[in-house]
């Protein structure tokens, strides 16, 4: 349960227009339950702090969990933010998927000659997977009700000077647009930016019998009539096409006159152009370019303000707020973003706590990969056609027959609280869209805001003959994560140039959770061969496993409690070394050294999970 509300007046402002085709207002029984629940306020729920990278004397911040309870906790201490940036999901319809790689195993990089080799092993073709980071798929008022609770909750965070830029695409732009206009009025409406993502005029986006779709668009809003705008000005630039069809700038106009930025952006189009510079791929499938955010940043913000972004994704608004001297803030409910924004921080040599929102929820890496997971773990359910999109699915039980279930949305944090609201909406709306043989369905739960409400309104309320039970999710949520095996051994050495007197080596490692996904992959390999002529080799892991280790990190301070990262390694997909931040041109040989006496180990395998050995 919650520790408690925190209060963040989503009241529209007076005069605008209320919305009235959204849920929150639909005229169920008793009505006012849907507006209380806006009215209860966000839940504040404790956080947990999980690492400390150097003293963070700017309270520096990446919080893994979601942007209504992390807005909870910076109201609750009084933190105001002056700048968001959110690149929230689309409601694209489209599956965001992470690419998966095997690294070098340091057995075979030990042997010069093997390693020279390696690509004669075909790894090339078939050592990455991939597997959802989330799912961006949304009906248009389940996300419109979502972003509106969202926009609420940062809204009531920020400072009297502060802006929020919000970027989305052409699908629900014009949407969003009528809501921030009721959240923060329509007097502070500033600008609606155009950013041409890329100046090709080649690829498949050329093929289509429509205009050429190239364009993002970025709302931006202020919450007051004072506020920090520092105009940009640029040199005119010419541009000519090159013999691949692209766009290329050839001269610099130096006229004696600059000209102020615009609204429409096409001088920095998005990742894969060939004008996306000064930007490094990180392996994020939504990764915006840095340039973008630098301009955003310089734009509203001035240096010492706190920047914060509540989609964090890849962690480029962290990333260019620390290097243009703002502090800032990284929030998202999936793990790979948090150690995608804390890695490429650490190599900037970014100070930070790493914190966690315990809602009493177990998430395996992401919401959207723990629902796929719980399909597997709530025993005997299945799909069943008959039912609407409301239900989970089904199970077949030998009194009752056909029993529905439901189980809260985790993409979607205002299922997370059961309350009576929920229940009547279950009862009045979707019970009665049952065939007439159902006797039971089954409501799983995370947290209730009261039980005896709820069961006082079952027990008087005679509108349906269906039973209804209650079950914890939890229950199940608790047993998703699991642990990876390792071997090692601990060695005190001979002090090496840096003043290592201990070695680590790495031995074996198996993660169940990894192979299991390797072992998908081959069998669509198995099927995809079996219909087309290509074939593709299977992959294969070694007996000791070290190809699926991502990441390795000492702690030799603290023995319990948070993390503080003495020396780590981290092995990027070119199998390079990149250690303590520092890219090297070397391979890893499946040791790790530190300086004092190590304390814990932490290993993260390549899919993200990692595991805390105690040494």
């Amino acid at each position: 349960m919650p520790v408690k509300y925190i209060p963040y007046y989503p009241d529209p402002i007076e005069g605008q227009a209320i919305l009235d085709n959204f849920s929150r207002t639909l005229k169920y029984k008793d009505s006012y339950e849907v507006k209380n629940k806006l009215k209860r306020g966000m839940p504040f729920y404790e956080l947990e702090k999980i690492e400390q990278v150097g003293s963070n004397k700017n309270n520096n911040m990446l919080i893994r969990g979601e942007c209504l309870s992390a807005c909870a906790y910076l109201k609750d201490k009084n933190i105001k933010v002056d700048l968001v940036y959110i690149d929230p999901p689309f409601a694209s319809g489209a599956n965001y998927a992470k690419k998966i790689y095997l690294r070098q195993n340091p057995k075979i990089a030990e042997k010069e000659q093997e390693l020279k080799n390696c690509k004669e092993l075909d790894l090339e073709d078939v050592r990455e997977f991939e597997e959802n980071m989330y799912g961006d798929i949304w009906r248009k008022e389940d996300y419109l009700n979502w972003m509106y609770e969202n926009l609420s909750a940062i809204k009531s965070i920020m400072s009297d000077t502060a802006s929020i830029y919000v970027h989305l695409d052409n699908k629900m732009i014009f949407y969003v647009k009528i809501l921030m206009d009721e959240i923060f009025g329509e007097t502070f409406f500033k600008s609606m930016i155009t950013w041409d993502t890329t100046l090709s005029t080649i690829g498949f986006k050329a093929l289509t019998d429509n205009w050429i779709y190239t364009s993002n668009y970025i709302l931006f809003y202020t919450k007051s009539y004072e506020y920090i705008f520092n105009k940009e000005l640029k040199n005119t630039l010419s541009y000519s096409i090159d013999n691949n069809g692209l766009w290329q700038v050839t001269g610099i106009n130096k006229t004696k006159k600059r000209i102020p930025i615009s609204d429409i952006w096409t001088d920095m189009p998005g990742l894969g152009s060939s004008f996306a510079v000064n930007t490094q791929s990180v392996n994020y499938a939504t990764q915006k370019p840095e340039t973008l955010l630098e301009r955003i940043i310089k734009a509203s913000s001035n240096e010492n303000m706190i920047v914060a972004d509540f989609f964090g994704g890849s962690g480029v608004t962290a990333d260019v707020a620390n290097k243009l001297n703002r502090r800032f803030i990284h929030v998202d409910v999936g793990i790979n973003s948090i150690q995608t924004a804390r890695d490429r921080l650490i190599e900037d040599k970014a100070e930070f706590d790493i914190l966690e929102i315990k809602d009493g929820v177990s998430l395996y890496r992401n919401p959207q990969q723990t629902m796929d997971k719980l399909k597997a773990l709530i025993n005997g359910v299945i799909e069943e056609n008959t039912l609407d999109d409301f239900w989970f699915g089904a199970i077949m039980d030998s009194k009752n027959g056909l029993v529905p279930i439901y189980v809260p949305n985790l993409i979607d944090s205002s299922f997370k609280i059961m309350d009576l609201t929920l229940i009547k909406e279950i009862v009045y709306k979707h019970i009665p869209n049952l065939s007439n043989d159902i006797k039971k369905v089954i409501i799983y739960y995370i947290d209730v805001e009261d039980f005896e409400d709820i069961n006082k309104f079952i027990k008087e309320d005679n509108s349906t003959l269906v039973e209804i039970e209650f079950k914890d999710l939890k229950e199940y949520l608790d047993d998703i994560v699991a642990e990876d095996y390792a071997e090692y051994t601990i060695n005190k050495v001979s002090k090496d140039l840096s003043g290592a007197e201990y070695q680590i080596s790495i031995e074996k490692f198996i993660s169940d959770r990894v192979i299991q996904k390797i072992e998908k992959y081959n069998q669509n390999i198995i099927n995809q061969s079996t219909k087309s002529d290509k074939k593709i080799s299977p992959i294969n892991i070694s007996g000791n496993g070290l190809e699926l280790i991502e990441y390795i990190s000492i702690d030799c301070s603290n023995d319990n409690g948070f993390w503080k990262s003495d020396t780590e390694i981290k092995i990027d997909k070119d199998s390079k070394v990149i250690l303590n931040g520092k890219k090297t041109k070397e391979y890893w040989n499946g040791k790790i050294n530190s300086i004092d006496k190590p304390l814990r180990m932490k290993i993260r395998n390549i899919c993200g999970d990692e595991n805390i050995y105690i040494l």
